[in-house]
């Protein structure tokens, strides 16, 4: 069962529910009482990216096996360059 977050317009109280996609949406806040709650669009909290049995699992034989993600995920990032060290401070001279 997925989780919807919701959010009431009346006192901008947030919450979850694990519910079925064929029950209703709550109407009521749980926090003040007002018939103002609506469903919040939220990202999902994970992400299916790489290669991986979703992937390559149920491709046939003669399938390319590629990523779905793009050449850019597969492929790792350049390293970056290391800094220059700064230049040592020149000593003062000495006075005779």
């Amino acid at each position: 069962m997925p989780i919807y977050a919701f959010a009431c317009q009346a006192c901008g109280h947030s919450f979850d529910r694990l519910q079925k996609l064929s029950d209703a949406d709550p109407t009521v806040c749980p926090a003040c009482g007002a018939e103002q709650v609506q469903r919040q669009v939220t990202a999902p909290a994970f992400r299916l990216a790489g290669s991986g049995w979703y992937e390559t699992d149920f491709k046939k034989d003669g399938d390319k096996k590629r990523n779905l993600a793009g050449d850019a995920a597969a492929a790792p990032a350049p390293a970056a360059a290391p800094a220059s060290a700064p230049a040592p401070a020149a000593a003062p001279a000495a006075a005779d």
